[in-house]
């Protein structure tokens, strides 16, 4: 054995220093800066219509012959979870509406509604056995299994 390490086990590494070492006298040594966590994205505000909704709102409004409308929707209490969906068109915005506008088409949303439906994506699927609107809402916490009504 030689200088308390034993034989066998490797060679000994050098041992560091137990203090550390001092800055200047006055200037300290840097201050670590605090990790800063992601910021969070932005929640979108307003309703945005997707190119498959416009173009399914469009045709539905040419069919009906009033291409200047456009659809409303609103939330209202009801359903298995407490509140849902209710959309007809509408010839011009209420007093209080909101309206939104996207690719050629407008959604009018009465202010109660507005604050369940902030966020929310208009779009249209079509599929062989189902096709209709769907709204992509980022407040639902909850929905029920037939998808006809959610709560927040």
């Amino acid at each position: 054995m030689s200088n308390g390490i034993f034989i066998g086990l490797g060679t000994p590494k050098p041992t560091e220093p137990t203090q550390k070492p001092q800055a200047p006298l006055g200037l300290g040594l840097p201050k670590a800066q605090p990790a800063q966590a992601p910021a969070a994205a932005p929640r979108q505000s307003g309703i945005r219509i997707d190119v498959s909704a416009a173009q399914r709102i469009r045709k539905l409004l040419e069919d009906r012959g009033t291409p200047e409308a456009g659809l409303r929707i609103r939330v209202r209490g009801g359903g298995c979870t407490g509140l849902k969906y209710d959309m007809e068109f509408a010839d011009a915005p209420a007093e209080r509406d909101r309206v939104f506008e996207e690719h050629g088409v407008r959604i009018y949303v009465d202010p109660k509604s507005y604050i369940f439906l902030i966020g929310t994506v208009l779009s249209y699927h079509q599929g062989l056995l189902e096709s209709g609107f769907k709204l992509e809402n980022p407040n639902v916490k909850k929905s029920c299994g037939c998808g006809e009504s959610f709560s927040v």
